[in-house]
């Protein structure tokens, strides 16, 4: 009997996230009341449950509904999934099945994470999670402000949790007797030793017994405890995510509207200009308002201040996923919106200045005609 053979999970649970951007904002309170309407069902504010409020918060707590159960089959096994969503005051809902696995050979777990992965994971149907997300926007819709009509903005996720095995085991221990790397990359053949490295190199611990490994799509947390914190966090990074490559994208492809706008307005050689520039101006300080106010929301949306391992992790999680290099990205973008609206808005003051030097020069011009004429 090999040493991975002789591991058992006595409980966990595997968990798969989507997320989706269902609109501009969400009014949490609006869309807690219109649940319960709906629904009939209690929303609660999320918080994070071992972290001290001053160490660890949401800016603004997510509003977490309960959604009915799902059956599932994986491999063969049918099994029942709790669902919830989550909802993000600047307008992400997260969605998570919960699959609840107890006395499973270490393969066995290993083996049902996959299946998870192949039956709501990004290469199975949409159906599922865009039926789930329908759902949810139909009964909050009077709390959403501007919905998103296209739903094809989404991340995906999976978490493999282990409260306890058989017998205790530390991180060191748990690294040794299990093949953590297999778990994370979900493939059946060996790794090269570099492929391991790489899959392995972001675990972090806190106490002896406690592990969390992340990769850009997968994450296990060995947490004897019970804490949730952890999967939590990674949650939010992959809201704020979500959320930046909205902004991202909107941005691509507002600039070359943008520029093509410029030059029609440039091209027009009519008082209109002008008009045409001043217009465009206030667009694009409305358009810079709003995604700087979402952006900050965004931004802030967790605050960890003294819990370290948090902390930690949560840093780990947004680095993987490209969310300071998006945030940039995005910064850029909107500087160079905010340098044509403040060239835009010169250029119109420009042009009023010479239309109103024309004017003058023209009344100037009357003035003396008329006074020839009555001379």
């Amino acid at each position: 009997m090999t040493q991975e053979s002789s591991v058992t999970v006595r409980a966990g649970e595997l968990v798969a996230l989507r997320l989706f951007d269902i609109a501009y904002a969400i009014d949490l309170s609006r869309a807690e009341a219109a649940w319960l309407a709906r629904a009939g069902a209690e929303g609660r504010r999320s918080r994070l449950i071992t972290a001290p409020a001053k160490a660890v918060a949401f800016d603004v707590p997510p509003l977490e509904l309960p959604l009915e159960p799902l059956s599932l089959e994986l491999d063969g096994l049918q099994v029942t999934a709790r669902v919830r969503v989550r909802l993000y005051d600047f307008g992400v809902a997260a969605f998570a099945v919960h699959v609840a696995v107890a006395d499973a050979p270490w393969a066995a777990f290993a083996a049902r994470f996959n299946a998870l992965d192949r039956a709501v994971g990004p290469s199975a149907p949409d159906a599922l999670w865009t039926t789930l997300r329908q759902r949810v926007v139909e009964a909050v819709a009077p709390a959403l402000d501007r919905p998103a009509i296209d739903a094809s903005l989404q991340e995906d996720y999976l978490l493999g949790v282990v409260q306890a095995f058989d017998t205790p085991l530390d991180a060191a221990t748990l690294r040794e007797r299990v093949d953590l790397a297999a778990l994370l990359s979900g493939e059946s053949r060996p790794l090269s030793e570099g492929a391991r490295r790489e899959l392995l190199a972001h675990g972090y611990s806190y106490y002896a017994d406690d592990l969390v490994l992340l990769t850009w799509d997968r994450a296990f947390v060995y947490e004897p405890r019970g804490d949730s914190d952890v999967a939590d966090v990674i949650e939010v990074a992959n809201a704020q995510l979500v959320e930046f490559r909205y902004y991202d994208t909107l941005l691509d492809n507002e600039l070359p509207r943008m520029y093509a706008r410029v030059q029609e307005a440039r091209g027009t050689g009519s008082l209109l200009a002008a008009r045409r520039f001043a217009h465009l101006a206030r667009g694009l300080y409305m358009l810079v308002a709003e995604a700087t106010e979402l952006t900050e929301k965004v931004d802030n949306a967790l605050q960890v201040t003294e819990d370290v391992y948090l902390a930690r992790v949560y840093s780990a999680a947004l680095g993987l996923f490209r969310v300071p290099a998006l945030s940039a990205s995005v910064d850029r973008k909107l500087a160079i919106i905010r340098d044509t609206y403040a060239a835009l808005y010169e250029e119109a003051s420009s042009r009023r200045s010479e239309w109103l030097e024309i004017a003058i020069v023209l009344l100037i011009v009357l003035e003396v005609v008329l006074s020839l004429l009555r001379h």
